[in-house]
């Protein structure tokens, strides 16, 4: 399986592999991705706790709550998109790998090329319809039908936002592939 950051092999037999920088491009996604996971990581314990409150609340207190389903959805949308570049960089993402161990590694690379083609587009499309989902709800000031009525521009904005570094991420990938010249790492 590839990775988003390879380890790179100095000359010479018997050395061991020294971790390569990320330089330009991928040291932005990089920084960027990483602030998004720590983001990511806070935005989950708060759902939790919400989402606790929220049963506390109903179960000994008889309190009705609408607001903490909605924010727990909104954070989790957040959560899914910020994080997808950063499993990206990693190449965690599902695959099927049992092709790659039958396959020539010619055919491997090409196969592997028209994935990230093919999933880079995808997500290009995805993004820009996010974007316009999100400028409809933000110009029509579109809310949920909850009696708590949060803007619907909050979680169209993390998708599109989160899309948008998925399809870089994966550019990012496609043009620093193995074997292209003046490839970045």
């Amino acid at each position: 399986m590839s990775h988003g950051f390879e380890l790179e092999q100095p000359a010479g037999a018997g050395s061991t592999a020294v971790a390569r920088p990320p330089t330009g491009m991928h040291a932005v996604l990089a920084r960027v991705n990483a602030l998004l996971v720590a983001v990511s990581m806070v935005a989950m314990v708060v759902t939790a706790l919400v989402l606790t409150y929220s049963v506390v609340s109903r179960y000994f207190f008889h309190a009705p709550t609408d607001w903490q389903d909605e924010a727990s959805v909104f954070m989790l949308v957040g959560v899914t998109f910020f994080s997808a570049a950063h499993v990206q960089a990693r190449r965690g993402h599902i695959g099927i790998e049992a092709l790659a161990s039958i396959l020539p590694p010619a055919v491997n690379v090409a196969r592997l090329l028209l994935v990230d083609v093919l999933s880079f587009l995808f997500c290009a499309f995805f993004s820009w319809k996010s974007w316009t989902l999100f400028h409809e709800a933000w110009v029509d000031g579109q809310t949920t039908t909850s009696t708590f009525a949060p803007p619907l521009w909050i979680p169209y904005g993390m998708m599109a936002f989160g899309m948008s570094l998925l399809a870089l991420q994966i550019l990012v990938q496609i043009m620093a592939r193995p074997g292209r010249e003046g490839s970045a790492p």
